[in-house]
């Protein structure tokens, strides 16, 4: 994110940044060193997915409270909303270099408690450390990019932070899967991401400080001698005149403002009709990001898998590993196509690949929990009279139950599925234990605590690859490319922290919602429900986002002026017009 939104590249730029850093290799140091902060971001997004089943195998009360599952997955977030907040104030304080160390050491000093964590609370605690680091990176890192980077391949160089992103997330998935047969499992995969912490650490040190940032601190030799380092000498002279330009425009808009801090700056753009209607569009898109439910997806994904009928942790993690590589390919996608079709014709058709996916989704794991593996009184008392679940002795209708209906009945039932046709014919409804589960597995058969036996399984594992392949390339880059083209350039800023806040705010909403939701609605309930929300997100974007594909800032302002309508409600968009 650069000046409340990400720069975006076309296909010559990436020529030419090829054509330059081989000229230059120093501009790619930087670039590279920054972006791991990049990568620490995707990383942490993915890992804890896979930790958790782990987790809750190690500390039992995990298992029996979901909401301590959804407050050690969803405390990185609330972290990230408090890091990106004070990361803003200590990028303009202390300048971007010193952010993303400081940043480094939180992520470092996370991972480690994490990894050494002897109860739930401390995995909670190492998670806050985690967020406030990822919560400077993720708005330090393409900042400090974009200020070090030569204007002609500066978008080049910022959208490889995205890549990156997504390419920590794949890393989390396949280490998590590397780990799952080595002793201490869910601590190895959280502490590894102390490694690439300790290595950007290293690395900032010897770099320098953002040569804008040094400029409005008035320290104009030390900015011009970076700035010789990255330009040609025949380009130098130019670039010092537009980067003392561009400070004293920036200096003359804060005037504008006059004082008053944050709030005061916040209220009266809110005077200004147009960085209201801009603020409606990127804040709708950033809402709707995560209200289709990405981030069940991306935090819960082994735990999806097993309620597909996935019982085995490295089948589960095998099969997520999928996903995350269709995200990041999806990234490589967008970033070919936003600048031919359009932002708002990417977001509209990704919208509706997702609203299918969902409703498909919810209807396969409706039909999965209908049709599971009913329960037999002979096998569950097979294990010794003892062993049956009590839910299941007390029932008034015991004859009725099924796979599903055990795992619902009690946080300490399980189902130990019938060695016969594929584990499809009556099984066991099981006390949660350790004992059982190795009595249950002893005998070849396979054991369940999150979801059942089902035909429907690799469907749905399949109908979650085509949600991230319909998801990555609209709503997954898009939003923040609208972010920075939407606002007047003077508003820019303010509209874009406010539209990330919402942003983080929502994930946090999602993430600590979504296991509950499964518990109370079932997985075909909660799908159904993002759909439900993906359906009113698709039409607050028909109604309220514009296409800005090519259009000036200027000309954006001219269409919010007037007031954006869908071609449908009378309006017209004036990128179609003029092109």
């Amino acid at each position: 994110m650069v000046e409340g939104g990400i720069i975006k590249a076309d296909k010559t730029e990436f020529t030419e940044c090829f054509r330059t850093i081989r000229k230059t290799p120093y501009i790619m140091r930087i670039a590279f060193s920054a972006g791991i902060g990049g990568l620490l971001f995707g990383y942490d997004t993915g890992v804890i997915s896979g930790a958790l089943l782990y987790i809750r195998e190690d500390f039992k009360e995990v298992q029996r409270k979901t909401w301590l599952q959804e407050t050690i997955v969803s405390t990185a977030v609330a972290g990230a909303i408090i890091g990106a907040g004070v990361g803003g104030w200590l990028n303009d304080k202390i300048g971007r270099k010193p952010t993303i160390i400081i940043a480094d050491i939180l992520f470092f000093i996370g991972a480690l408690i994490m990894a050494s964590a002897p109860a739930p609370w401390m995995i909670i605690l190492g998670r806050i450390f985690v967020g406030l680091g990822v919560g400077m990176a993720s708005m330090t890192s393409p900042l400090y990019i974009s200020e070090t980077s030569p204007t002609r391949i500066r978008g080049a160089l910022v959208s490889t932070n995205g890549l990156l992103i997504t390419g920590g997330q794949f890393l989390s998935y396949l280490i998590n899967l590397g780990f799952t047969q080595v002793k201490g499992t869910w601590r190895w995969m959280l502490g590894v991401a102390a490694v690439p912490a300790f290595l950007q650490f290293i690395l900032m040190l010897s770099l320098p400080e953002s040569p804008r940032w040094l400029y409005r601190k008035g320290k104009v030799s030390q900015a011009e001698a970076i700035l010789a380092r990255i330009y040609p000498e025949e380009e130098l002279e130019d670039e010092k005149k537009a980067l003392k330009a561009s400070i004293d425009s920036e200096r003359a808009q804060e005037e504008s403002f006059g004082g008053g801090g944050v709030l005061n700056k916040v209220r009266k753009v809110w005077e200004n009709q147009v960085f209201r209607r801009g603020l409606y569009a990127g804040v709708t898109v950033q809402v709707a990001q995560q209200f289709v439910g990405i981030n069940t997806i991306m935090y819960y994904s082994p735990t999806i898998v097993q309620l597909a009928g996935f019982a085995s942790k490295s089948t589960a993690l095998a099969l997520s590993l999928i996903t995350a590589g269709l995200n990041a390919v999806g990234s490589i996608v967008s970033m070919m196509f936003v600048d031919r079709h359009g932002r708002r014709r990417l977001m509209i058709v990704s919208m509706f690949g997702i609203i299918t996916c969902l409703v498909v989704l919810a209807i396969v794991f409706y039909q999965a929990a209908e049709h599971a593996p009913s329960i037999s009184y002979a096998e569950s008392t097979h294990f010794g009279l003892n062993s049956t679940c009590p839910a299941f002795n007390s029932a008034q209708n015991p004859a009725s139950w099924n796979c599903m209906t055990c795992l619902k009945s009690a946080s300490h039932c399980a189902f130990c599925a019938n060695k016969a046709g594929n584990g499809l014919h009556p099984g066991a409804c099981l006390r949660n234990t350790d004992d059982l589960k190795d009595a249950c597995n002893g005998q070849q058969r396979v054991y369940f605590t999150e979801g059942c036996p089902s035909k429907l399984g690799y469907l749905a594992v399949i109908l979650l690859g085509v949600y991230i392949i319909s998801y990555s390339p609209g709503m997954g880059t898009v939003p923040w490319i609208v972010n920075s083209e939407i606002y007047p350039l003077r508003y820019r800023g303010i509209g874009g922290g406010i539209a990330a806040v919402a942003n983080w705010t929502s994930n946090l909403i999602v993430s600590e919602t979504f296991l509950t939701l499964t518990q109370a609605l079932g997985s075909a309930g909660t799908f159904l429900l993002f759909a439900g929300f993906s359906v009113i997100g698709f039409i607050f974007i028909y109604l309220l986002v514009p296409e800005t594909k090519g259009l000036p800032i200027e000309e954006v302002e001219h269409m919010l002026e007037k007031g954006y309508k869908p071609k449908l409600f009378g309006g017209c968009q004036k990128s179609e017009q003029k092109h």
